[in-house]
């Protein structure tokens, strides 16, 4: 299969090494930020949960449904060191080309 033909679009993008760390790493903090807001939102559904439910079995479904997002961000969390791991490990001779930010 090949590219289609896109008029006035340049598909070369030259990024040093520095850049492309940076952008891995940014993409890490606002996964980072997404899943800190994802523990706020769970946080509160506890608290509306205990607030309004004197019922036994509602406050356990409360429960079991946070305690599966907190999995789930556990999970990416995981992930995410991986990756972080990963962009700290880039070696300085890892270049194909020269550096275009020289």
């Amino acid at each position: 299969m090949s590219f289609p033909n896109i008029p006035d679009v340049n598909p070369k993008i030259d990024l040093c090494r520095d850049d492309v760390i940076n952008l891995l790493l940014s993409s890490i903090a606002f996964e980072e930020l997404s899943l800190a807001n994802i523990l706020n939102a769970e946080g509160e559904k506890l608290q509306k949960g205990i607030q309004k439910s004197c019922d036994v079995n509602e406050l356990l479904k409360v429960n079991k449904s946070v305690e599966r997002m907190l999995r789930t961000v556990i999970k990416k969390e995981m992930l995410l060191q991986f990756k972080l791991e990963d962009v700290l490990d880039i070696p300085e001779d890892d270049c194909c080309s020269p550096d275009p930010c020289e």
